[in-house]
């Protein structure tokens, strides 16, 4: 990355965390760019420079927090790849405590950010990620059980939308459960009230 990209990084991040910060205070539809600018300390033509709009800005902090997960997560993407291909058809279970205690600890602690973001899934692009999660994740797995390629997407948007309804339930509670206590309803709507305990 040469000096400009990294100026250029730097500012958008400012500008990333000013809005996630404005979030905790009030609507994203009550904030404007002036407010926006003065918290991440860069003038209006910076934010121009940047973005088209709040929504455009607020698109590119989707992404942003979707990183931060990413590298929050600390996953092994190509020992996962491996898993799909080597380990027995029983051990490619991703509804566990060591995958999703991650996923729920980095919404709680970001919860007024993803609030937002829910409200707002189409436009900022997480089509484009549920496809990413269906390419990589979703259909090698599928394959492995000889599920119908037809049937696929299906499947993985009745899932994708189950965990991501319970969720948004959860965060208009404030996230008042436990981790563990929404841990335990997700599997017990996967796996029934009688095995949900992993």
């Amino acid at each position: 990355m040469n000096k400009s990209e990294s100026k250029y990084f730097n500012t958008a991040k400012k500008m990333d965390k000013a809005l996630i910060s404005l979030l905790e205070e009030k609507s994203f539809e009550y904030i404007t760019v002036s407010e926006i600018c003065k918290r991440a300390e860069v003038n209006r033509s910076t934010f121009y420079l940047h973005y088209e709009n709040t929504v455009d800005l607020l698109n590119e902090t989707a992404r942003f927090l979707l990183d931060d997960f990413a590298a929050y997560f600390n996953v092994d993407v190509e020992n996962i790849t491996n898993k799909f291909k080597e380990n027995s058809l029983d051990e490619l279970n991703f509804i566990s405590d060591e995958y999703l205690h991650p996923y729920l600890s980095y919404i709680k602690e970001n919860r007024i950010a993803f609030s937002t973001v829910l409200l707002h899934l189409v436009s900022f692009g997480f089509n484009e990620i549920f496809q990413r999660l269906y390419d990589n994740i979703f259909n090698p797995i599928l394959e492995r059980y000889n599920y119908p390629d037809t049937d696929r997407k299906y499947a993985m948007m009745f899932y994708l939308n189950g965990i991501t309804a319970i969720v948004t339930e959860w965060l208009k509670d404030g996230c008042e459960k436990t981790i563990e206590e929404v841990s335990q309803i997700i599997y017990g709507c996967i796996f029934g009230r009688e095995n949900n305990s992993i």
